[in-house]
């Protein structure tokens, strides 16, 4: 997708999710997803000098955030579409929590992944019911692939993030965040493909409209960062970056202008803050967080986003990550 084609296409979406959306998912989440924890520290507190909170969506089911976004979309699903089925792509922590929420619901699910997926992610996904239909991203592109299966088997297709229920379903997690600590002055996340932090926006400007709200992604895959300063969507193709789960080319037709309207500002880190990030929340607080997971912690520990005394709610957004491959990302650390 060319800049001009992929602004165009932003141009012509007119889709909203509102607060009135987020409010609703929490209910249909209520009981189903986990109320995930806050967590806090005083080292981290004196270390960045402010007081920090943070959203533990590495003990959400999966793993991950993914799953509050999964279930809300697919229990929004009418009858009919329920029994067909519904097909998605995803090489991680979105395919898992399609394949679990089906399961729940009774829903079947088929999921493209890429043939180098990880192991550990793969069987999941299979073992939570799903269809695992694989692919070799040199030959076909996911969207391409999903566009082609869809149209064969009737299938709705549930993307990973540009999904108006995916985005209201996401953004619980900053709805429960600002339930709990309705004083912040400062909302993080990681930024992917947006789903996110636009939802974790919508919500947190619902609740407390003073309250700030940053998006943080690498360095080296930062189109949203340069979507967001330029007001044009940019693209970024295969970024060489340890946070798998902000590989996304691009922010979506839903997430791209709801990021614009209700974020506030939007920073990266490098690869090292990121691996220096995870590394702290391991050693420190005892928390598993994969590299995607770690990102806006990232921010505020090497003094992209300085604190200066405010309370800042972080979302932890996942916790799957190879133990062994952990261990060598860490002897990459420097200093």
């Amino acid at each position: 997708m060319t800049d001009a084609n992929a602004s165009e296409s932003i141009a012509q979406a007119n889709t909203v999710v509102t607060f009135d959306d987020i409010q609703l998912a929490s209910e249909i989440l209520l009981g189903i997803a986990h109320r995930t924890p806050v967590m806090t520290s005083g080292k981290l507190d004196r270390l960045t000098r402010g007081q920090v909170f943070l959203k533990c969506e590495n003990f959400q089911r999966t793993g991950a955030f993914k799953f509050r976004g999964a279930y809300n979309a697919l229990s929004k699903l009418d009858s009919e579409q329920k029994k067909r089925g519904v097909l998605t792509f995803s090489s991680g922590n979105h395919a898992q929590a399609i394949a679990l929420s089906g399961s729940i619901l009774g829903i079947p699910t088929t999921v493209i992944m890429p043939h180098d997926v990880p192991e550990i992610k793969l069987q999941a996904t299979k073992e939570y019911g799903s269809e695992v239909v694989g692919y070799d991203p040199e030959e076909i592109t996911r969207e391409e692939l999903a566009l082609r299966l869809s149209e064969e088997r009737g299938l709705p297709i549930i993307p990973p993030y540009d999904h108006e229920d995916i985005v209201a379903g996401q953004g619980t997690a900053a709805l429960e965040l600002i339930s709990d600590y309705p004083d912040l002055d400062l909302v993080m996340t990681p930024c992917g493909g947006g789903g996110l932090l636009s939802g974790s926006a919508i919500a947190t400007k619902g609740l407390h409209p003073g309250c700030r709200v940053v998006g943080v992604e690498p360095a080296n895959a930062d189109d949203a960062a340069r979507s967001f300063r330029s007001g044009k969507l940019q693209t970024v193709e295969n970024p060489n970056t340890v946070a798998d789960g902000a590989r996304t080319p691009y922010l979506g037709k839903i997430t791209f202008p709801l990021v614009l309207q209700h974020v506030d500002d939007m920073v990266t880190v490098s690869e090292q803050s990121i691996l220096k990030a995870m590394f702290f929340l391991w050693t420190r607080m005892k928390l598993v967080v994969e590299p995607t997971g770690g990102l806006a912690l990232a921010a505020l520990l090497d003094g992209t986003i300085e604190a200066d005394g405010r309370r800042i709610g972080v979302v932890l957004s996942g916790g799957n990550v190879d133990v062994l491959r952990a261990a060598k990302l860490f002897e990459a650390i420097e200093g």
